[in-house]
């Protein structure tokens, strides 16, 4: 029995992490399955969002600074009605700076070529870590930010909390996955694949090209706040060696191009999947058991659905028509 029951823990805290992965390769789909924006600094806005939701709910370890910008002062007892209307409020700020950062970062970059793009985002991405590490008057250092609020605070005993959690992400995963393919089903959708074809002859079709780019760029920033949002509200601690970009961008990618690019069932897909052999390791003899055997399988499993299914798992579905 008590087997039985840490395994459901299992089950449930790989879950929760997989369900957040979910959401940022939903957002990298966004970039470059359906806009072919080679963004490889996604580790800045998992970043951004989790320092964004940890300052609005969390009082600083100093006081003094800053304490009534931040809803973990007084405005955040305010904001409790039946359910905690501070977490919505910091889901919605992880987007929103997100959105803006990229806002600014996309108004300077994308005119780049894809390679040019590759590594401005990266650096970017490092800037930002760097950031909250040497700037501890905003994020309190290399100590990160801690005793990040619970969704319900106390109302739920800790037992519970992580099952709750897990449906909380769950519902918030499939609210993006719909948002996101209502938009790309959209005409909007339709432009975004035709610019990852073709961006000349999509300019040529009288299409603002830059601008549909830059759409996209903030819609797939804002969707991986929310993920970001997401880890620190359910793991209650952020510092900057969370954002190491093997972990928050990297394997991110290898999620999307496992599962399949240019289609979401299958970026959702690739996330479950490689977290699945990264936090199955846990329970293999301890001789064996070390992180290279994790980027081995992970490895492994990249070249052997490169080799045998190309598009990933769950390729896009090309639409070619009659005519």
């Amino acid at each position: 029995m008590e087997y039985l029951i840490s395994f459901i823990y299992f089950l449930v805290s790989f879950g929760i992490l997989a369900g957040i992965y979910g959401v940022f390769t939903l957002g990298l789909n966004v970039h470059w399955g359906y806009t072919g924006l080679f963004n490889i600094g996604v580790a800045g806005f998992f970043a951004l969002g989790a320092y964004t939701a940890a300052l609005l709910t969390t009082t600083p370890p100093s006081p003094d600074q800053f304490e009534d910008f931040i809803f973990g002062g007084n405005l955040g007892n305010t904001l409790r009605l039946g359910i905690d209307l501070w977490f919505i409020v910091a889901l919605a700020g992880a987007a929103a700076v997100s959105g803006i950062v990229a806002l600014v970062v996309g108004g300077i970059t994308l005119r780049l070529r894809d390679d040019y793009l590759a590594i401005s985002t990266l650096g970017i991405a490092e800037s930002v870590r760097l950031m909250f590490l040497n700037e501890k008057w905003l994020g309190n250092g290399s100590r990160g930010l801690y005793k990040i609020p619970k969704f319900l605070g106390d109302r739920v005993s800790p037992d519970q909390y992580d099952l709750l959690y897990f449906a909380v992400v769950i519902i918030v995963l499939a609210a993006l996955y719909f948002a996101v393919q209502r938009a790309i089903d959209s005409p909007w959708g339709r432009v975004l694949r035709a610019i990852r074809e073709d961006e000349e002859a999509t300019a040529a079709a009288g299409k603002n090209v830059f601008r549909f780019k830059l759409q996209a760029f903030i819609l797939g920033a804002a969707v991986m706040g929310i993920g970001g949002a997401l880890y620190a509200h359910g793991f209650r601690y952020v510092d900057p060696f969370v954002f190491d970009p093997l972990l928050a961008t990297f394997i991110i990618w290898v999620m999307l191009m496992v599962g399949g690019s240019g289609n979401n069932l299958g970026a959702l897909l690739g996330a479950f999947i490689v977290w699945g052999i990264w936090s199955s390791t846990q329970f293999l003899p301890q001789e064996i058991n070390n992180p290279n055997l994790r980027f081995f399988l992970i490895g492994f499993l990249l070249v052997l659905v490169i080799l045998l299914r190309p598009n990933g798992i769950l390729g896009e579905r090309r639409r070619v028509s009659e005519g």
